[in-house]
């Protein structure tokens, strides 16, 4: 597996966040979990809002540059490269 730099916004209340969350850690994938409900990360869901356009979660962004709305399980697992 290639290391992707992988970042996932969500929220613990998001149960499509939570099911994203739980499969990467399920495929051993590395990943940065960014909780949007926590107040200290507000200045990273403006980040996130700028990155994909809108506020909805859940968001995973790919190497700085892919940017994946919801939980689409064969674009992540594509752009990822995960098995």
């Amino acid at each position: 597996m290639i290391a992707k730099k992988i970042t996932v916004y969500g929220a613990v209340s998001c149960p499509w966040c939570v099911k994203l969350k739980d499969w990467l850690e399920s495929k051993k994938v590395k990943f940065t979990y960014v909780d949007v409900a926590k107040p200290e990360n507000q200045a990273k869901v403006v980040e996130m809002a700028q990155k994909s356009g809108q506020m909805g979660i859940p968001v995973t962004i790919i190497d700085d540059d892919e940017v994946i709305i919801g939980f689409d399980r064969d674009k992540i697992t594509k752009l990822a490269g995960i098995n």
